[in-house]
């Protein structure tokens, strides 16, 4: 839930009414956030929500690019500060005349100047990377957990298939290497299959992961603010290469050892096992 003044929809170009309208000012009104309104129940145009003591009424539905702002409610500030007993804002956002690195320098120093107030002054971005710096850690510890064992699965699952390959196969890899063939290429060969397959199933993968996963909206909660914050997953061209490049690294350690075995088996046993 935010309070806002009217100069938030001029900083915030990009928020604009996709439904309803906009608040009325002195009016115990709210916009909702198009992810707010898709997560949770009862924040359609028209609804009547209950914060602490007071019922507001939701005019409106706002989209902003798909930033974090969608997952807010937003009312005017007064009738917000009012109706939650706050004496002054939580945190402000301006824009600057002088967006670079010398004029946040300059209202930092105008800031630190006056000893009344007590502000941390950061840009936007650094901002949310600070309020989502323990979920993003919790996130990046689970993320990494899993893949790390679903990769040492994914291995051990590569190796099995590449032996029984070579087992299937053993016959015509004896009689390649009778006729002349050396280990190299007995090698060669297996490690381009397993790269081939590999690769195969990287592919596999990333398309379903773009089809069922891309904007894909879910929420989490922020510890910082205690605040339900909604998101879209996205699932962009790096994440899909690097998905392959970890496709093919899996491959090769899941090919490398059943070429090796395949390479080094005499010729005699493979032809009389066969």
């Amino acid at each position: 839930f935010r309070g806002v003044q009217p100069a938030a929809f001029s900083i915030r170009d990009e928020v604009r009414i996709v439904e309803g309208r906009r608040y009325a000012r002195g009016v115990r009104e709210v916009i909702v956030g198009r992810k707010a309104a898709q997560q949770f129940a009862g924040l359609a145009v028209g609804s009547r929500i209950a914060f602490r003591d007071s019922d507001w009424t939701v005019v409106g539905t706002f989209e902003s690019g798909g930033d974090v702002h969608e997952s807010e409610i937003w009312a005017d500030a007064e009738v917000a500060m009012s109706a939650f007993r706050r004496a002054g804002f939580q945190s402000v956002t301006a824009a600057l005349a002088d967006p670079s690195q010398a004029g946040l320098a300059a209202l930092r120093d105008s800031i630190g100047r006056d000893r009344r107030l007590s502000i941390n002054v950061l840009r936007e971005p650094e901002y949310y990377a600070k309020q989502a710096s323990i979920l993003s850690k919790l996130i990046g510890v689970l993320g990494y957990s899993v893949a790390t064992f679903m990769a040492i699965g994914a291995t051990f699952g590569a190796l099995n298939c590449m032996y029984s390959a070579i087992a299937s196969r053993q016959t015509e890899i004896a009689t390649l290497r009778a006729i002349g063939f050396g280990g190299a290429p007995v090698v060669v060969s297996v490690m381009i299959e397993a790269l081939v397959l590999a690769l195969v199933g990287g592919a596999v993968g990333g398309a379903l992961a773009y089809i069922y996963c891309d904007g894909a909206s879910l929420s989490t909660l922020n510890f910082n603010t205690f605040s339900q914050v909604a998101f879209d997953f996205r699932v962009t061209r790096g994440l899909l290469v690097q998905g392959l490049v970890w496709a093919l690294l899996i491959g090769a350690a899941g090919g490398l050892l059943p070429a090796i075995r395949a390479a080094r088996l005499p010729v005699t046993v493979a032809l009389r096992t066969a």
